[in-house]
């Protein structure tokens, strides 16, 4: 089940973050994130306090996390989006996090599927979405599920130097 994520949850999303924090750390994971810089428990916090925090509940327990909202980051400017569309009629998934301890379950698709549906029912049908070109592993999950990546935008993302940027999209 995905819902909003309450206040309860923020220990949840703070492991999640943290798993794969130490994970990236240890070599086991490429997603290029930096532990204290991005993601943190304080940015989930915001998030949950801003009420775009959604999270998926399996028995009883957060596995997964993302944002999802209207707001396009300021890279988004530089990509050379497919589908032109008023901002109005897009919406944006942020930071998706899978807990590694239930990863290759098919959490992360049934994630972007209420993802999808959920931007279907506020009737903003331009779907948009970034990685870090590091990421591989979240790259080849959205090609997967029909994003198109549109282009890659050098910056500094989140308070994270060097990073490329992979701008995705997809119309429903």
């Amino acid at each position: 089940m995905v819902r909003k994520a309450v206040p309860a949850d923020l220990d949840a999303i703070a492991a999640i973050y943290d798993t794969i924090h130490t994970n990236e750390e240890a070599g086991l994971t490429t997603i290029g994130w930096i532990r204290s810089i991005y993601p943190t428990r304080e940015s989930a916090a915001a998030s949950i306090a801003k009420g775009d925090m959604f999270v998926l509940e399996e028995n009883g327990t957060v596995v997964a996390a993302a944002k999802i909202n209207q707001e396009q980051v300021p890279e988004y400017a530089d990509a050379h989006w497919e589908h032109p569309a008023p901002d109005e009629k897009i919406m944006v998934l942020h930071t998706l996090v899978v807990s590694p301890s239930v990863k290759g379950k098919g959490l992360g698709t049934r994630f972007v599927d209420f993802y999808e549906a959920y931007a279907l029912e506020q009737g903003r049908p331009f779907l948009r979405m970034d990685t870090n070109e590091r990421n591989l592993a979240a790259r080849a999950l959205y090609r997967k599920l029909g994003y198109t990546e549109v282009s890659i935008v050098p910056c500094e993302f989140n308070g994270i130097p060097g990073v490329r940027l992979v701008c995705l999209e997809k119309k429903l």
